[in-house]
């Protein structure tokens, strides 16, 4: 799967973000380990630990590696999976899909569309009301600012 191209009818905040680019040493100084095993190895943070699965401020979270914008605090609800979930990203640009085959199961891997950082999954399970989809997504993996 891969987001759909800007054909010029989209707002301008919907465009995608000029690509980051670093080498993975790059990457090594600038995170923190943790940061580092899930957005570059990706890695998986424990269950119900992170910064931002319980958190209900009005704001914006984004990428953790690149800054680029990824969700909205009002597409955040409680799935009860202990990481933060959205119904849907910021904008249709703002993530990539990936098949995963990881760990004998079939998922959809999300990435940030400007850095290639791995964030999470998305699954079906979601709020039937917002179209069904789950984005479980890793609190390290993210940055938030509050309204």
């Amino acid at each position: 799967m891969s987001t759909q191209p800007n054909n010029g009818s989209e707002s301008a905040a919907a465009k995608p973000a000029e690509r980051v680019v670093k080498s993975e040493a790059e990457w090594r100084a600038q995170l923190s380990p943790e940061q580092y095993h899930v957005l570059r190895e990706k890695g998986t943070e424990r269950a119900f630990t992170g910064a931002f699965y319980d958190n209900h401020e009005d704001g914006l979270y984004h990428c953790g590696a690149c800054n680029a914008p990824l969700f909205k605090s009002d597409a955040k609800f409680d799935s009860g999976c202990g990481w933060p979930s959205f119904w849907e990203p910021a904008t249709p640009n703002a993530v990539q899909y990936h098949e995963d085959l990881g760990y004998g199961m079939r998922r959809v891997e999300v990435t940030c569309s400007t850095c290639g950082s791995h964030l999470g999954h998305v699954f079906p399970d979601g709020p039937r009301e917002h179209g069904g989809q789950r984005y479980c997504i890793n609190s390290v993996s993210l940055g938030f600012d509050a309204k």
